[in-house]
């Protein structure tokens, strides 16, 4: 940590337009190194977790209560309800934003979070459709994907929007059927943005070896449900919200509704939550290794 600080401390004085990402997957511990450069840097926190946008998630996504934020600004936090799902054009358009104000107020904005595609949005100037979902579009889309599985949709978009289907794993469904909806979409016309957005980046990420990383996940999974994980879904299930969302397909929610409706036992539902926050865990890590200038922490378990 001390040699990254010193790293990031000449950054910063070389940078024109700093912008410090701090990424690595779920329960790797982000948020606590966040914070301490974040006090380090004068720096404010924007989010780019794709499920920390929803009110009412609070435990599912992790999200740092107002005390825990140590006095340090956080952005992107609780800004849409489960049933007003963001694009991610319109994320990235609120993001850019935020970091603008932020650079205004003479503070460094920092990304952080584990949602690659978030991130990408905003150091790669992504040139985004404002495509609105297409709910009759997703539902066919979903059962072709159920019946012949998510390769052969990945193949789909490849044939359509090749450049798209690059930047997504072939085992993301969610992701390849938003874009198969924005590339069959003919009718909207790309978001037009300022060109060269530039920003000078530093990378922050944090990796554990995979047995220890697996552990915190198992850890992460025992603290949600003591804070109340069952009851936040429970709470979200009678709202009513449509389980097809993309906030009730989060981690965290979709394991627990069959427990909620009485259809799965607790223990068993804990057991799919672990195998996919692991799971989920390891794409991440897929994501971020194809990035070439990341400064990679390995802390040590306390």
């Amino acid at each position: 940590m001390n040699d990254m600080a010193r790293q990031l401390e000449e950054f910063l004085k070389m940078a024109k337009r700093p912008l410090i990402v701090v990424l690595g997957p779920t329960a790797s511990g982000k948020t606590g190194i966040s914070l301490k450069i974040a006090h380090q840097i004068g720096g404010e926190i924007i989010s780019t977790d794709s499920r920390q946008i929803y009110k009412g998630m609070d435990i599912g996504t992790d999200l740092l209560s107002e005390e825990d934020q140590e006095g340090i600004a956080h952005h992107m936090l609780g800004i849409t309800t489960p049933d007003q799902p963001l694009t991610l054009a319109q994320y990235r358009e609120l993001a850019l934003s935020k970091i603008e104000e932020i650079y205004k107020r003479g503070n460094t904005p920092m990304l952080v979070g584990g949602t690659g595609l978030y991130i990408d949005s905003i150091i790669k100037d992504y040139d985004i459709p404002r495509v609105p979902p297409d709910e009759k579009l997703r539902k066919k889309l979903q059962k072709e994907l159920e019946k012949k599985g998510s390769e052969h949709i990945h193949k789909k978009l490849e044939k359509i929007d090749p450049k798209a289907a690059a930047t997504i794993h072939p085992n993301n469904s969610r992701y390849i059927i938003r874009a198969l909806e924005v590339a069959m979409n003919k009718s909207e016309k790309p978001v037009s943005h300022k060109k060269n957005i530039e920003f000078d980046v530093f990378m922050v990420g944090v990796k554990w070896p995979r047995e220890e990383l697996y552990k915190r996940v198992n850890e992460r999974v025992h603290r949600q449900l003591k804070r109340g994980l069952t009851e936040e879904v429970k709470h979200l299930v009678e709202k009513g919200y449509d389980e097809n969302l993309p906030a009730m397909s989060s981690l965290g929610v979709k394991e627990i509704i069959p427990y909620v409706r009485g259809e799965m036992a607790l223990d068993e539902c804990i057991e799919i939550l672990k195998r996919n926050t692991r799971r989920y865990a390891k794409r991440q890590m897929t994501w971020f290794r194809r990035y070439d200038n990341v400064n990679w922490l390995l802390p040590q378990r306390k």
